[in-house]
């Protein structure tokens, strides 16, 4: 079973192979923090709406394979959110001391089924 890991940024697209969902975990978390550590976005003021930071997604990371479409949501303060689903996105709710990556791999390792 392969993995893809579809990296979404600035109007490029990136497409990365991985073999178990470990590995696709890892490459996705790699992308993510990498994004989250680069340059900030600044207010966009559309004149009759302004958009912070935090409410602009700079790169979006999605992971999909073997029945799994989640991913990682890195918004323009460089904070992130991971989902799953397709077309409705549901937010995962991070426990004590999880970031959006711990809780994204919690959730997807608790029903894994690999070889």
């Amino acid at each position: 079973m392969a993995y893809r890991v579809v990296v979404r940024r600035s109007g490029k697209v990136d497409k990365l192979q991985a073999r178990t969902l470990d590995a696709a975990l890892d490459l996705l978390e790699h992308e993510a923090r990498a994004a989250a550590n680069g340059p900030r976005r600044g207010t966009v003021d559309l004149k009759v709406r302004q958009f912070e930071p935090v409410q602009q997604v700079s790169t979006r990371v999605e992971l999909r394979g073997g029945g799994v479409r989640a991913g990682v949501d890195v918004r323009g303060d460089g904070s992130a959110e991971a989902w799953t689903g397709r077309v409705r996105r549901t937010l995962i709710e991070p426990r004590d001391g999880e970031d959006a990556f711990a809780a994204l791999r919690r959730l997807l390792q608790s029903f894994k089924v690999e070889p």
